[in-house]
């Protein structure tokens, strides 16, 4: 029998390789169903499904995934506001997303695109709640995308003020 010799740093890499192999083996095949109506539909490039190669959410899902919550100001409002939801990135590692960028598209048909890198870099969510409360579609809900603003300096600016979406019904993987 013959031994094979590696170096740390080879070691280091190959565990790592297989790391990932095992994180998105796990993420791939079918998620749980919702049991209330949908309010998110994620499509594109995703590895977990549970309806027609897209996932479909309702807000007992989105919950279930964990949620966070930050106190920012918005150019949308005179005083400061706390949201809650899920953040984008664990949303994405849920469905197995393999793309660079999304499309979040509103119930009203806006459409905006993020670079995924935002997701981990900056840490926007996909907020249910603002000020304690669910949000309706009469008040920017069921879903808004939010970057916490006031964390850091170049958030605050058009660019990442109009990569915040209300009313998202809809997300594509590209």
């Amino acid at each position: 029998m013959s031994t094979i010799k590696v170096s740390g740093r080879v070691a280091a890499v190959l565990v790592g390789i297989w790391g990932t192999i095992l994180a998105v083996a796990a993420n791939a095949g079918p998620l749980a169903s919702p049991t209330s109506k949908p309010i998110l539909t994620i499509s594109g490039q995703i590895t977990s499904t549970n309806s027609d190669n897209s996932a479909q959410f309702d807000r007992e899902m989105l919950e279930a995934l964990g949620t966070v919550s930050f106190v920012t100001v918005t150019p949308w409002a005179n005083a400061p506001e706390a949201f809650e939801g899920v953040p984008l990135d664990k949303l994405m590692d849920h469905v197995g997303a393999t793309g660079e960028r999304v499309t979040a598209i509103a119930l009203n048909d806006y459409a905006v695109e993020i670079p995924i890198s935002d997701f981990v870099k900056h840490g926007p969510i996909l907020a249910l709640k603002r000020n304690g409360e669910y949000m309706t579609v009469k008040n920017k809900g069921p879903l808004f995308i939010i970057y916490p603003f006031d964390s850091k300096p170049e958030l605050k600016s058009q660019a990442y003020y109009s990569r915040s979406a209300w009313q998202v019904a809809k997300i594509v993987i590209k």
